[in-house]
């Protein structure tokens, strides 16, 4: 199959078994028999490895999209690859951890926990769960496209929400992180 010319298709389904995988590894639908277990000390340390890769990865986006605005497509695409492989440490990393210890419990004071963190919490996932999609597909249409067709591409369009929307996303799970671990 020439993913070229089925960009869509092959995101959607690339899409779906990335998802499949994450909700599977959230809801700890995967056996941990199946998990090699690393040493307590690796575990505890993944949030806050997981809060530097992703306040990096913010620093990328911004990269990123100033460099497209300046037509600087090397630096622009350098920039959104390395956040495309900080997002992809961050969810392994992130996911390993959920799968065998479940989700961090929020021990802040009720009116954060019950007002303002859930809220927080929403709205990082839904946009994190919006943007695989997003960007896989622009991915796949940089990685299978030249870039003057790239501009012919909806990958300026979809670029432009995807790399908002993951900003917003990586800065609320630094949000996050923080409310989890250093605040409360």
């Amino acid at each position: 199959m020439n993913v070229r010319e089925h960009v869509p298709a092959v995101s959607g389904v690339l899409s779906v078994v990335a998802l499949a995988l994450v909700f599977a590894a959230a809801l700890q639908a995967i056996p941990q028999s199946l998990l090699p277990r690393a040493p307590d000390a690796v575990l505890e340390a993944i949030p806050h490895v997981n809060a530097v890769v992703s306040a990096t990865a913010v620093g990328t986006i911004l990269v990123g999209v100033r460099a497209i605005r300046r037509g600087d497509v090397a630096r622009h695409r350098a920039a959104m690859l390395s956040t495309t492989g900080l997002f992809a440490l961050f969810l392994v990393a992130y996911l390993y951890r959920v799968a065998l210890l479940g989700p961090s419990d929020f021990s802040g004071p009720p009116l954060v926990e019950n007002a303002i963190y859930p809220g927080i919490l929403a709205i990082h996932i839904v946009l994190a769960i919006v943007c695989v999609p997003l960007v896989i597909y622009v991915l796949l249409l940089a990685l299978t496209h030249s870039i003057p067709e790239l501009r012919e591409t909806r990958h300026p369009t979809v670029g432009k929400v995807a790399a908002a929307l993951w900003l917003i996303s990586f800065t609320l799970g630094v949000v996050v992180y923080l409310m989890l671990y250093v605040l409360f």
